[in-house]
């Protein structure tokens, strides 16, 4: 058991792939150094726990072995090199991890089933940049279905499943991926995906906006070629809005993350279960009666105060918005400051998006053995870099753990260091589309959402002819206008 002087950070990410990151300073998105040495450990990370079993298997296989994937040479059975993955032996393994999410994404394979006759992705080059899980080889292979030509790399050094990687590449998909890459390494698997002899893709699928970041850096002229950006992050979004606003986003550009499917699915119902599954498999603690603040109340945040609430927990809130302070209180969370209940909690979960909202001043501050955990994006939300000083002394436990120790003792565990806007976008017709960032149409978020009620032997009512001409609807949808807040 670990010593009651201890804290934890635990640092998780949504998405797909809700998950536990390790709380390492993210760098900003224009101040990214792009040559770091191989076994520099400054990006965050998240891994997937959805992916329970194969992330078990991932710290103790031999993908743990010191040989850079970049000083391999490397083959599939098919007798290509164009790839980059820890081990490639390891298909078979991530070939069945990917079998069993397919049994979890039913729309997805419900619109591979649908569309891959038609292909409406034929003639599409796709560069992706995204977390590289089951869930995540189940789109990629979709949109491959649908007609698309993929080149991926991973967001995130630490999320990246080697089995998965390995089996995308043994299938034929150009992987340049693994867990534990350095910032050197990160950039170099994005810049073999963009920068190839013959091949220039013509759609960006991005979750944070490093890729896209690295195509305006490196390659602007590519773009004259690009018929848009999907982005899935609130990161990535605040970046692409940001260039809008500056007049330098020069093709159109698809905003996922806030559509009601994302936001729902994503942030709302999969971050209430990862939560709680991702403290409990690193720290094996119990909820009941624990104190914890989670700070900020939008999906995400919405989602880990139910989790816990319903665990026993006491729970607090933080937020800036007075609409989003008044949905905690109605739902029976008391609204403070940080600072007054930082001596006091045993948790504290960010889930912000923003920067430094839990300072150095608030890790002195904490009591012993208070967990800290970020569920966004990157972890800027928590201000790791102050720990990094020569009094604290950092010691590496096993893989992806470590403890960070104070003079007088106290400790700081870190753990792991800390597809239809692609179709609408890539086949609308000239014009509909401008320089700009854009929303889900309302159409295809609820086709998304009726892709998944087969599962739950869901039965839709239909409008009768008369009903939809009384309410002044289509029949087939939309049902709601683009300003309704479900």
């Amino acid at each position: 058991m670990l010593s009651n002087k201890k804290k934890y950070i635990v640092n998780g990410n949504s998405g797909i792939k809700a998950q536990i990151q390790f709380a390492d300073q993210k760098q900003e998105f224009n101040k990214r150094p792009t040559k770091i040495g191989r076994r520099s450990l400054s990006r965050s990370i998240s891994q997937s726990s959805t992916d329970s079993y194969s992330s078990a298997a991932s710290y103790t296989d031999s993908s743990d072995d010191e040989t850079s994937p970049r000083d391999k040479q490397q083959k599939n059975s098919k007798g290509s090199s164009d790839f980059c993955v820890k081990n490639i032996k390891q298909a078979e393994f991530g070939r069945r991890e990917i079998e069993i999410a397919e049994q979890e994404m039913p729309a997805l394979m419900a619109l591979r089933k649908r569309a891959q006759g038609e292909k409406p992705l034929a003639g599409a080059k796709i560069v992706g940049c995204t977390h590289i899980t089951a869930q995540t080889a189940v789109l990629m292979e979709t949109l491959g279905a649908l007609g698309a030509q993929c080149r991926w790399a991973a967001c995130n050094i630490y999320s990246t499943l080697n089995e998965v990687a390995a089996a995308l590449a043994e299938s034929g998909f150009p992987v340049f991926a693994w867990k534990g890459e350095s910032e050197d390494d990160f950039w170099w698997c994005i810049d073999r995906c963009v920068n190839v002899e013959g091949w220039q893709p013509n759609m960006i699928l991005d979750d944070g906006g490093d890729l896209t970041h690295w195509i305006y850096k490196k390659y602007p002229n590519m773009f004259k070629k690009i018929k848009g950006i999907v982005e899935e992050s609130v990161t990535g979004v605040h970046r692409l809005y940001q260039l809008s606003k500056a007049g330098k986003l020069c093709v159109p550009a698809m905003n996922v993350n806030d559509s009601v499917t994302k936001q729902k699915f994503d942030n709302l119902y999969c971050c209430r279960e990862s939560i709680l599954d991702g403290l409990k498999r690193t720290t094996d603690m119990m909820f009941g009666g624990k104190q914890v603040v989670v700070c900020g109340y939008g999906e995400v945040g919405k989602g880990c105060c139910a989790a816990l609430k319903a665990m026993g927990s006491i729970v607090y809130v933080t937020e800036i918005d007075p609409i989003c302070a008044l949905q905690a209180c109605m739902d029976g969370f008391r609204l403070v400051k940080l600072n007054e209940v930082i001596r006091q909690v045993d948790i504290v979960i960010t889930c912000t998006g923003n920067k430094n909202v839990v300072t150095r001043e608030h890790l002195d501050r904490m009591k012993n053995s208070c967990i800290v955990c970020n569920m966004g994006h990157s972890n800027t939300e928590i201000d790791v870099a102050s720990l990094r000083t020569p009094e604290l002394t950092w010691e590496r436990v096993r893989s992806q753990v470590d403890h960070v120790i104070w003079p007088d003792g106290k400790r700081i565990v870190l753990l792991a260091e800390g597809a239809l806007a692609l179709i609408e976008l890539y086949n609308a017709p000239e014009g509909r589309y401008k320089q700009d960032v854009y929303l889900l149409p309302k159409k295809m978020d609820e086709y998304v959402a009726s892709l998944h009620l087969p599962t739950f032997d869901a039965h839709l009512t239909e409008l009768t002819d008369e009903q939809a001409k009384y309410l002044g609807l289509n029949k087939n949808g939309p049902f709601k206008p683009n300003y309704y807040r479900y």
